[in-house]
């Protein structure tokens, strides 16, 4: 199964470690990282595209994607 995650946050060095800790688990970048400014708290936000091929296991909704 191929499983996909959209990982989003602050653009800080958490969000950065979080994108990292999925890199390490074997997830793949897909396509380039998306930024938003929020105006209200003066902020920029970042999101990035993960995707991950799975053997052995069927989708479901209840799937746990940061567990893989």
């Amino acid at each position: 199964m191929k499983l996909y995650r959209f990982i989003t946050g602050p653009d800080d060095s958490q969000f950065c470690h979080r994108v990292t800790a999925a890199l390490n688990k074997g997830w793949q970048l897909h396509g380039g990282p998306a930024y938003t400014f929020n105006a209200a708290t003066s902020t920029l936000h970042c999101g990035q595209a993960v995707v991950k091929q799975v053997e052995g296991v069927d989708y479901t909704p209840d799937i746990k994607l940061g567990d893989y």
